[in-house]
């Protein structure tokens, strides 16, 4: 390891980020949620928890004051995924953390983990999270709901964040920190009656027809748009193949008037992709007319036991291919699969790579993927930072491990003379700043 170069170090500390990806619950949500140590461990820490072995319906009983918040969450974005009901709901704050402490001594050499102690020592001011702390991080989270700005002291002041794009299915954020970007993906992945009504709600017309459903996606995003979205997002990695096939219209049209039909719920997901595809394509057309760029999660996905190869950032290459005048934003560094992800940023003009959510999955990864995107993609498409988290205070604990990594493989550049001091912090910049701002069409100082 090269010793850290101070100029580089001072000038990543100084730069703000533009955010590309959150999660952040809305400050009145977080201040009902923000009770006690459960609390940060409402993303990602579960995952490894789970891993460990701890069982789910436990650790939905460990963490019940944010089950209301995760199940309400996926209702919101229309995201079907199986949320066990708590094994119990009136455990004491003592016997969450007894049910949980094994398994939390089983990940804590994990990034996740590691995140969560830069968090708890940074913001509360507590060294460690063992059985002589936990109800002293208990009273700080709980005291923080008293403090006013609490979100613009955390993001501005502590992450260091100009601006953060937010999946949260909402238009109603701080505009100050954080804009919405938004998902259509519950167009796509229509799969009943009950799904048909919702859209018609949401889009304030009937849906009678394939061309009416096109139309009723058309007319949420124009209303998205009026509200101040700044991107369209898919998640639609965490339940299929990103694969999207250019089928006809017939073809979709069968399944919808299926859908249309039936009393129940539908076809199966497999059964309804080519009205997914079709309308994966109808959705990138929209966003192109718009001038969004579009957001896709590729790689790992969050929680336990899913298909990583629907997610595998190659089978995007037909859409990146027919859709020059798109703006692909690929996450994550299609973590597994980082090399072919790279591949795609260096190939494609309208492939942007970032990576967001990285450097918590894996530090070390972090570094050896950033060294590689310096000696393969032009430096204004590669995005360094998106904390990708629920709770502002992990993105704050994410933004601190960005910056480290930043540091370190800049400074590793310039030790190895790769290229000089100056052009490490204007490469800096563009990375962590000027890029997405470009991208997404942003004023940030």
């Amino acid at each position: 390891m090269e010793a850290i170069n101070w100029k580089i170090e001072n000038e990543v500390e100084r730069i703000q980020f533009v955010d590309t990806h959150e999660h952040i619950m809305t400050e009145a949500e977080r201040n009902e949620c923000a009770v006690d140590f459960s609390y940060l461990f409402a993303h990602y820490n579960s995952s490894d928890l789970i891993s460990a072995g701890m069982p789910p319906r436990m650790m939905e009983a460990v963490r019940l004051p944010m089950h209301r918040l995760r199940v309400e969450g996926y209702k919101r974005r229309r995201v079907r995924r199986f949320i066990p009901e708590p094994a119990r709901s009136d455990m004491s704050l003592e016997e969450r953390w007894q049910a949980m402490e094994p398994f939390w001594e089983a990940i804590r050499n994990t990034a996740y983990a590691r995140q969560t102690l830069i968090t708890i020592r940074d913001i509360f001011g507590v060294e460690d999270l063992n059985r002589q702390t936990y109800r002293q991080l208990s009273q700080a989270i709980n005291e923080s709901r008293k403090r006013p700005d609490w979100y613009r002291h955390m993001m501005k002041e502590k992450a260091g964040v100009a601006v953060s794009l937010v999946d949260w299915q909402t238009t109603d954020l701080d505009r100050d920190l954080f804009l919405p970007s938004m998902r259509l993906d519950h167009y796509i992945a229509m799969l009943s009656r009950t799904d048909l009504g919702s859209l018609e709600e949401e889009a304030g017309m009937a849906i009678h027809s394939l061309d009416d459903l096109v139309k009723a996606m058309r007319a949420a995003l124009e209303k998205y748009i009026a509200a101040g979205a700044v991107a369209v997002k898919s998640g639609l990695a965490y339940n299929r193949t990103l694969r999207y096939e250019k089928v006809s219209r017939n073809e979709a049209e069968a399944v919808f008037n299926r859908i249309a039909r039936h009393l129940g719920e539908g076809p199966s997901w497999e059964e309804a992709k080519p009205l997914q595809d079709y309308m994966m394509h109808q959705v990138i057309r929209a966003a192109i007319e718009a001038g969004l760029p579009i957001q896709v999660h590729t790689g790992l996905q969050e929680g336990n036991e899913n298909i990583v190869t629907n997610a595998n950032p190659t089978h995007l290459v037909n859409l990146i291919i027919e859709y020059r005048e798109a703006k692909f934003d690929l996450f994550h560094g299609g973590y597994p699969y980082v090399h072919e992800w790279a591949t795609l940023a260096k190939n494609f003009p309208n492939v942007y790579a970032d990576l967001t959510w990285v450097h918590i999955i894996s530090p070390e990864m972090g570094r050896r993927l950033l060294h590689e995107l310096i000696e393969t993609v032009p430096g204004n498409k590669i995005f360094a930072y998106g904390g990708d988290s629920m709770t502002v205070e992990m993105a704050c604990g994410h933004a601190r491990m960005a910056r480290g990594v930043i540091t370190r493989v800049l400074s590793e550049k310039v030790a190895e003379g790769y290229f000089s001091e100056a052009e490490a912090i204007v490469l800096a910049r563009r990375m962590m700043k000027d890029n997405p701002a470009a991208l997404y069409k942003l004023s940030v100082r």
